[in-house]
This record gives C-alpha cells, structure tokens and sequence, in this order.
C-alpha cells in the first residue's frame, strides 16, 4: 500500500494531523493563561505581560497571510517539519527569556510560524476524494478546537505549579516531537504551481474577488465567527460584573462546554459528505439565531442565568465549528492547485471579522448591556441567512437559464 493511499492505513494519518493541528494551534493560546504569572516572574506590569499573548495572536495572523501560501508552491512534508522546527526552538528561547524583551520577540516567532495547522488542511483535503473530504476536515477541525478549548488550561495548570516558563519548555518538547513524527508520516507531495512568491500573495486576494464560493464561504464564517467573538469577550464583563459577581474562573468553566463542538466537528463533515455544504451552512444559521435567543436570559443572573449563557453558548460555538468545516469543504473543493491560497483568503477575512466582533461585543456590552451583544449575533446571522437565500436564488436563476441559452443556440 502506498503511503499516499487514503484509504486503509491512511485512514489513521487524518487522526495524525488534527494530533497536530492541536498541539500546534495550542501554542497561539496558552500564553493567554499566564499574564500574571510572566508579570510577578519577571516583576513586570501585568499590561507589560499581556502583551506577550497579543504579539503571537498577531504573529498567528500575519504567518497565516505570509506563510500558509507557500504550501502551494513547496513540498508540503518538508515545510511543516521547517515550521515546527522553528516553533520549537521560539518555544525554547520564550521559556528561558531573562527578559520581556526577548520573550516578546521569542512569542512573536511562535505566533508567525505555528501555521502548520492552516498548511495540514488543504493536504488533508487533497489526499481523500471528494466523499470523504468533508469527514476529513471535520476530523481535523476537531483537532483545532480541542487544542484551543485545552491550551488556556494546559498553560494554567503546569503554570500554577511549576512557574511560567514550564509551559514553555514542555510545549518546545512536544512540538519537536511532532516535528518528528510528521517528517516520517507525511506523504510526499508535488509543488503545485511554480509562481513566485510575491504572486501568491497577491492570488491569495485576487481569488477573493474572482472566487464566488470563496466569498460565499468568507462572509458565512465572517458574520457567525463575528457574532461568536462579540458573545465571548462581552461574556467576561458580563460575569465578572455585577450582574454575577464572579470570578475569571467562572469564564473558564463556561470555555470548557465547547467540548461539545469538538465532538461535532467530525460529524459536521459526515452531513457536508451526505447533505451538501448549503444546507449544512443553514443548520448552522439558524442554530446561531437559536442560541441568540436563549443567551438573552443570561441578563437574568442567577443560576437561570447561567444555565441559559451556558447552553446558548455552547449552540453557538457548536454552529461556528460546524459552519468552518462547510466553509472549507467548499473552498477545498474549488481549485486544487490553489488549496493553500485559498484557505489564505479565507482565514484572514474570518480572523479580521472575529477582531470586528470582539471590537463591537465590548462596545456594545459597555454602552447597553447584554442584550444588545445578542442583538449583534442576531444581525449576523440574518445577514448570513440573507445571502444564504440570495445565493441559492442565483444558482437556481442560473440553472434555469442555461437550458435556454443551449436552445437559442442551436
């Protein structure tokens, strides 16, 4: 059996990589969880130290733009090991960093070059047919959500106990373990194009306006994941204010119900196999417009209150999740050669408008309140719903009007 057969034994390399995607995305997110630690160990502003978790997010940002093209134009196998390679030895110098200065450029390394797990997507989508790429996917986003939903606890657990370099120094280990293993279980892959670089920088936004599905894929992902971001960063203001009156860790106690959405994920790409991605993208619409309306009764307080933040939140995360397997399903299934620069376009507009909405969550919870942050995610969904609707009557339009045109011709 050849290593680039799906099936059979391949069908474990998929479990392999969503491994990897969330080791790798884990090291954007658990710096998140050691601010105060960095700031008494290096008897730093906790502001000062806050910073260090900006710079990777920042730095995941720019490599997904800089770096994940490349994907296209280089052997998939040997780039990811270079990748993790680097992020490992960054990992190294931010966990024995003597100084903030050092950590801040150490950390921005990390963000820059923890992309892998953008590169292992669009392999993934090529090394099954097109039955299974919608499972594939989901398995691998799987991998994504629990290494997100994993990190901020990872950090903060080995962080209490062993100091704020700790988890450093073990995500290092890991991630040249990884480095390892992948460059034996890979696949070989064939560049697919020969463009130079600076042209698939400019074909990563060039394909946003020629791409219609790519544009359908960025604006479903662009309104839920803006709504999403707007409900999760006015959730710590809402429970830690007075309303509630509880502490961060109660924040985190909510984050671990997006378990669920894990265990989604692989069944969302099954539906997409089964069902198609339109209508798997309108589950996930109107499950947004759903769990909008039971995360109003988190204004209530108590623990109604709680309950409702809980299980809204949690429809909420499940929709998103499962609506970025659908995304990326179409996407992946546009143009083969273009699979890397295409998931370029569509990260970057999907991470731009989870920024959007963070931004308008916390203005809109500290000028109004509550309500009007489930407002939001209620005018997202609508506007996704809208060119849901939209969509599907153009291509109707179209079809109806191609038989036509065949007869006029002849």
């Amino acid at each position: 059996m050849s290593r680039n057969d799906p099936s059979g034994a391949g069908r474990r390399l998929p479990l392999l990589m969503a491994l990897a995607c969330g080791v790798g995305v884990s090291n954007v997110y658990f710096p998140q969880a050691l601010t105060p630690l960095v700031a008494h160990g290096l008897d730093v502003a906790p502001a000062t130290a806050a910073a260090v978790a900006t710079v990777t997010q920042l730095g995941y940002a720019a490599g997904i733009f800089l770096l994940v093209p490349l994907g296209d134009r280089l052997p998939r196998r040997p780039l990811v090991t270079a990748l993790l390679a680097v992020t490992t030895l960054a990992l190294l110098v931010a966990g024995l960093a003597p100084a903030t200065g050092l950590l801040l450029a150490a950390g921005t390394v990390v963000g820059v070059a923890t992309v892998v797990p953008q590169i292992l997507l669009p392999m993934a989508a090529g090394l099954v047919g097109p039955d299974r790429r919608g499972s594939v996917i989901g398995t691998l986003q799987a991998g994504l959500i629990g290494g997100i939903l994993l990190a901020r606890t990872f950090g903060g657990v080995l962080g209490e106990h062993l100091g704020w370099r700790a988890p450093y120094l073990v995500a290092a280990a890991l991630t040249a373990l990884l480095a390892t293993i992948l460059g034996l279980a890979l696949p070989a892959t064939a560049p697919a194009v020969q463009d130079r670089y600076p042209a698939l920088l400019a074909d990563s936004l060039r394909m946003l306006r020629s791409e219609r599905d790519l544009r359908r894929s960025v604006f479903f992902q662009v309104t839920l994941f803006g709504g999403f971001s707007a409900a999760w960063t006015a959730l710590a203001l809402l429970v830690t204010g007075p309303r509630y009156d509880m502490g961060t860790q109660a924040v985190g106690l909510l984050a671990l119900i997006g378990a669920g959405s894990m265990f989604c994920a692989p069944a969302a790409g099954r539906w997409v196999d089964r069902f198609g991605v339109d209508h798997v993208n309108l589950w996930c619409i109107l499950s947004a417009l759903v769990a909008a309306a039971v995360l109003t009764a988190g204004s209530l307080g108590g623990a109604a209150g709680l309950v409702a933040l809980a299980v809204g939140l949690l429809l909420l995360d499940v929709a998103v999740q499962c609506g970025q397997v659908a995304n990326q399903a179409r996407i992946f299934a546009l143009r083969p050669e273009a699979r890397s620069r295409l998931n370029t376009g569509y990260m970057t507009c999907a991470f731009l408008g989870g920024s959007a909405g963070s931004w308008l969550g916390t203005r809109a919870y500290v000028q109004m309140g509550w309500d009007p942050v489930c407002a939001l995610i209620v005018l997202a969904a609508l506007l996704a719903l809208a060119a849901y609707l939209v969509g599907r009557r153009g291509r109707h339009s179209g079809q109806n009007a191609r038989p036509q045109l065949a007869t006029a011709s002849q």
